[in-house]
Formats: C-alpha cells, structure tokens, sequence
C-alpha cells in the first residue's frame, strides 16, 4: 500500500529535508513559529502530558549568551541563524494534567509524584515531542539544525531553571549556500524491522 501524503510533501518534510548548517538571512516570523506550534502540538505524548518547552532566542545578547555555551563548530552557525530555539523538558509538566488529561485527572498524583519519574516520562516524551518540532519546521518550508553539541549545564543555568532539562539547540532559517553535507547512507529495511 502506498502513503496517502502526496509525493511532494513526503520529499519536503523527510527525503529532500537536511540538516542545515548555514542560513540565509530572512528572518524567521512570530507567525511562522506560531504556525509550525499550532501543528505540531497534535503529536503524542503519554497522558497528553506535553512536557516539551521551547526558548526562542532571538535578542543580540541573548544568541551572544548562548554563543558561550555552544561547541566550537557549532558556534558560527548557532550566532548567524535567523532563528535559534533551546528545546527543553519541563519536569514539572505534571501540574498541567488534570487540564491536559480530563479523562484521568488524578494521574498527576497516581503517576507522577516523585520527580525522578517525571524526568525519565519528560525526557522521553519531549524527545518525541522534539521531532515533531522539526517535522513542523520543515513543514514551513525552513530548515532546522538541531544540535546537543553544547554545554547542557551551562544553557540550564543561562537560559532556564531547575525544572527544565535541555535537550537541543535548533537553529532555524532557509538554508543559506551550502547549507547541508551530502545525503549520508541509512539502515535498510531488513536492518532495523524484524517481525516476530
């Protein structure tokens, strides 16, 4: 059976998208960013928990901020990019339950009272929430270039509190001359599904 999504959408969200490394310098719009949320905030999360939080970082002193905290390499692109996002997850989602799962209001208590269980559900489910966010880019028409090549620590004190883990940096723009390395080789089929 074939996918239902339309050949060119398939090409624009996963077989022509790169990782972009250099970006033009047309700005990225409140409306755009609203826009990529507003879609993106259907995908899955357990309980509906939505633990994912996004810092965009668009004044001059905060992307020289951030700046300091990136690796080396991914300096120049992190202070160019239109449009940085420090993606985190928010360890205290639990408190949004019985808002965000009316069905079982209660799961905030049953579930998630200790906070090392928070953490783990947190950073699973934003990781996935993370990759929906970068669908949701492409599906803008920009480019993203997400990186943990950072120092983690340092980004949660700058940028966050103690109830916000991060997990990436993800710049975002149209990509610039150059922008991605060739297509790099992937698993085959046989490789990564096996049916028992």
């Amino acid at each position: 059976m074939s996918l239902v999504l339309d050949p060119a959408a398939q090409d624009l969200l996963f077989r022509e998208a790169h990782t972009a490394n250099t970006f033009t310098d047309e700005p990225v719009t409140e409306e755009q960013v609203r826009a990529i949320y507003d879609l993106v905030k259907y995908g899955p999360t357990a309980f509906n928990q939505t633990p994912l939080r996004v810092t965009l970082v668009r004044s001059p002193e905060a992307r020289e901020r951030l700046v300091r905290h990136m690796a080396e390499g991914n300096r120049p692109k992190t202070a160019t990019a239109p449009l940085v996002a420090i993606l985190s997850a928010d360890n205290e989602f639990h408190e949004e339950l019985p808002a965000l799962f009316p069905a079982f209001p209660a799961a905030k208590d049953a579930f998630f009272a200790e906070r090392p269980v928070r953490e783990r559900s947190a950073t699973l489910n934003s990781a996935l929430q993370a990759a929906y966010f970068i669908v949701g880019v492409r599906a803008a028409g920009l480019a993203a270039g997400p990186m943990t090549g950072f120092d983690f620590e340092g980004v949660r004190k700058e940028f966050l509190d103690d109830d916000h883990t991060p997990l990436m940096v993800v710049n975002i723009g149209r990509p610039g001359p150059d922008a991605s390395y060739p297509r790099s080789p992937r698993l085959a089929y046989e490789d990564v599904i096996t049916t028992v």
